[in-house]
C-alpha cells in the first residue's frame, strides 16, 4: 500500500482538461496526474468505447510504461463542439462547485476546410467558444489555452510571445482557425487575461518515440519508409533515391518533441506569475531538413538526394520516386522556404531551465522505429474491456451508494470518525482509487449519520483521503473477510463494529491527511 503522504496540488480544486485523448493531451494527463493535480475531463465517447473507457485505456498504457499505477481523473463525457459541451446537469453542477480551472486543449490539425461548418472550424473556433460560455455557466476565470506558434501565419523574420493580429496571411485553414480561437480567447471579457501556450511543430516522445499523430514531420518519415525501400539496392549496398529539393537544406524547422511541450505546461500552470502570458514552445536548436536527410540516409542505408537553391527546373523529368514524394507532401509545400524565428523571452524567465532535447540521429531514429512497429499509425489498441473492474465512474458511485445504503452504514461512520472529532460533527473522506477501474469519490456523513458518495476528493484540505490501489483494497478487504468483502461488486451483506474497526485499521497507513 501507498505510505502517507502530502497532496502534490497546490489547489484541492481541480483542473478542468480538454483534448485529453491527443497526443499532447495524453501527456498533459500524466504529467499532470504524476504531480498530484486534480484532474477532470471533458472526453467524447466514440466507437473505441465510452468517454471513462477511453481515459482508462490511455492510463493503461501509461502505467504499462510507467511501472506504477496511476490516479484517475473525474471523467465527463461530453463534446465541445455542442452547446454546454453536450454536458448533463449534474456534471455541470459538479464542475461548477469543484473546478478552479481550464485547460483548453483540444484542436484538430486539418489544413484545408470545406467550409466553416466542417472541421477544423468546428473544433478549433466553435468548440473554443463552447468552452468559454461554459466558463462563465459555471464561473471559471482561471483559463489556460494550447494554441499553435503558427497563429503568425506566413510572417517571416522574428515573432514576439505578445504579438497576434498584424494583418498576417495564412497558410491554410488550420493556422487561420487557430488564429481565430485565440482572439477569441484574448477578447473574452469573461474570464481573466489567458495564459497561452503556443508550441511549434509536435513531434513524438524524445524517448521513445511514440506518437498518436502522423503529422509534420512523421508524415516525411512515414514517406521515407515507404518510399526508400523499394529502391534497388546498389553494389555497394545503398538504395538509391533520385529526388531534387527545392531548398537549400539548411532551412531552420521549429521542431519540439511532445515530452517536452507537455512538460513546459505543466511547469507554466503551477506558476501564478505566469498567469496572462504568452509562451512560445520553440526549441534552442533547430531542426534542418538537410538533418532529417542525414538521419533516413543512415537508417535506410540510402543516398541521392540533391538540393536546389530555387525550384527544380521544370525542362528535367521527375524521376518516379520524386514525382510520389512531392505529390505526397503537396500539403507542406507552403512551409518549405519559411520558418521564422519565434521570441521565447517569457518562456526563458518561468522555464529556462527545461531545455528543449535536441532532436538528433538517434532520436529521429527512435521516431521510425516507432512508426515502423506501429505500422504508421494502423497498429492501433483496441480499448480494454476486460475484467468487470473496469466500469464508469457514475456506476462505480451507484454501486457503492447502493453498499451503504443496503446495509446500513452507522458502524461505519463511527469506525471512519477521525479521532477528535465529535460524534455530532459531519464529516468526508476521500476515495482516491487508483489503477484500471479506479477513481476518485468523497464519503460525506449526512445528517442522519449515513455515509453518502459523490464525485471528486474533498475539497477541504484537512480532509483524509484514501489512496490505495483498486487490487490493494479489494485484496484488503477480502483478507479481513466477512460483510463488504466485495465491496466494489455490488454485494451488501450487514456490517459489525468489529470488522469496520480492523478495516480502518489495515488501511490507515494509506490514508493522506493534509495538515491536520
Amino acid at each position: 500500500m501507498n505510505g502517507p503522504t502530502k497532496n502534490g496540488s497546490s489547489s484541492c480544486r481541480y483542473t478542468l482538461l480538454t483534448g485529453a485523448t491527443g497526443l499532447v493531451g495524453q501527456y498533459l494527463l500524466r504529467d499532470l496526474l504524476l504531480a498530484g493535480e486534480r484532474l477532470a475531463v471533458i472526453v467524447r465517447p466514440g466507437k473505441d468505447g465510452t468517454a471513462f473507457e477511453r481515459i482508462d485505456s490511455i492510463l493503461r498504457r501509461w502505467e504499462r510504461e510507467l511501472g506504477t499505477q496511476l490516479p484517475r481523473p473525474v471523467v465527463l463525457s461530453g463534446c465541445i463542439t455542442a452547446s454546454h459541451c453536450d454536458l448533463s446537469s449534474d456534471d455541470l453542477h459538479w464542475i461548477r462547485g469543484n473546478c478552479r480551472r481550464v485547460l483548453h486543449n483540444a484542436a484538430v490539425l486539418k489544413f484545408e476546410g470545406v467550409d466553416r461548418s466542417r472541421e477544423p472550424w468546428v473544433t478549433n473556433v466553435g468548440g473554443t467558444q463552447n468552452v468559454l460560455n461554459l466558463c462563465r455557466e459555471v464561473g471559471i476565470t482561471d483559463f489556460h489555452y494550447v494554441s499553435t506558434a503558427y497563429v503568425c501565419g506566413a510572417q517571416t523574420g522574428v515573432i514576439m510571445e505578445g504579438q497576434l493580429d498584424v494583418g498576417q496571411d495564412f497558410r491554410n485553414d488550420y493556422e487561420r482557425s487557430k488564429f481565430e480561437s485565440e482572439k477569441l480567447v484574448r477578447a473574452c471579457n469573461w474570464i481573466e487575461p489567458a495564459t497561452i501556450y503556443r508550441p511549434a511543430v509536435i513531434a513524438g516522445d524524445s524517448r521513445t518515440g511514440y506518437t498518436a499523430s502522423y503529422h509534420g514531420l512523421y508524415l516525411y518519415l512515414r514517406l521515407m519508409a515507404t518510399l526508400v525501400p523499394r529502391q534497388p539496392v546498389d553494389a555497394d549496398g545503398f538504395r538509391h533515391t533520385p529526388i531534387r529539393l527545392p531548398m537549400s537544406g539548411s532551412e531552420p524547422r521549429n521542431v519540439v518533441p511532445v515530452d517536452w511541450v507537455s512538460a513546459v505546461i505543466c511547469r507554466l500552470l503551477g506558476r501564478s506569475e505566469a498567469r496572462g502570458m504568452t509562451f512560445h514552445l520553440a526549441p534552442d536548436i533547430p531542426l534542418t531538413p538537410r538533418r532529417v536527410v542525414e538521419c533516413c540516409y543512415t537508417y535506410f542505408r540510402s543516398k541521392g538526394v540533391v538540393y536546389c537553391e530555387n525550384e527544380v527546373p521544370e525542362d528535367l523529368p521527375l524521376s518516379p520516386f520524386e514525382d510520389e514524394f512531392l505529390k505526397s507532401v503537396r500539403l507542406y509545400r507552403s512551409y518549405d522556404r519559411s520558418d521564422p524565428w519565434f521570441d521565447r523571452t517569457n518562456l526563458m524567465r518561468f522555464a529556462g531551465d527545461l531545455r528543449c532535447p535536441v532532436i538528433d540521429e538517434a532520436m529521429i531514429h527512435r521516431f521510425l522505429r516507432f512508426g515502423e512497429l506501429d505500422r504508421w499509425g494502423k497498429h492501433r489498441p483496441k480499448v480494454d474491456r476486460s475484467g468487470d473492474e473496469v466500469r464508469s465512474q457514475l456506476e462505480r458511485i451507484e454501486q457503492i451508494r447502493s453498499v451503504l445504503d443496503a446495509s446500513g452504514s452507522a458502524e461505519v461512520v463511527a469506525a471512519l470518525r477521525p479521532r477528535g472529532l465529535s460524534s455530532q460533527g459531519s464529516f468526508q473522506i476521500g476515495l482516491d482509487i487508483q489503477g484500471p477501474g479506479g477513481g476518485q469519490w468523497r464519503l460525506t456523513e449526512s445528517e442522519d449519520g449515513r455515509l453518502q458518495v459523490t464525485l471528486g476528493l474533498p475539497l477541504d484540505p484537512k480532509a483524509a483521503v484514501l489512496r490505495i490501489t483498486v487490487s490493494e483494497l479489494e485484496r484488503t478487504v477480502e483478507e479481513i473477510g466477512g460483510p463488504m468483502t466485495r465491496f466494489f461488486r455490488n454485494l451488501a451483506p450487514d456490517t459489525d463494529e468489529q470488522w469496520c474497526d480492523q478495516v480502518v485499521t489495515r488501511l490507515r497507513p494509506s490514508f493522506v491527511e493534509a495538515s491536520r
